[in-house]
């Protein structure tokens, strides 16, 4: 059980900084000071956008497998896939320039 309480003086710089990498870590801030104090592990938590791009990588870690896969065995379906993976990359790629 926590009963004690301790205080530090920051700038305002720093404590919105405080505020900021706790929140990314899904931290309070003041478990986020205990820990850094410490020299405990802080995970930074992944963004929505991040676990998106995560998931896409991994699509295409599994596409470029089964490509490698059907070109040891020379199947014929490897254009058809090749295709198909390079418009999916095309079209993300577009999506950059929104």
């Amino acid at each position: 059980m926590k009963k004690e309480f301790v205080q530090f003086r920051c700038s305002i710089y720093e404590k919105k900084l405080l505020r900021v990498k706790a929140k990314k870590s899904g931290l309070s801030i003041s478990e986020y000071c205990r820990r850094a104090a410490f020299n405990d592990r802080i995970i930074e938590r992944l963004s929505e956008e991040q676990i998106e791009t995560y998931k896409m990588l991994l699509k295409y870690q599994n596409n470029f497998k089964l490509i490698g896969n059907m070109f040891k065995k020379r199947n014929p379906r490897l254009t058809a896939e090749v295709t198909q993976l390079a418009s999916e990359i095309r079209q993300h790629l577009l999506n950059f320039r929104r």
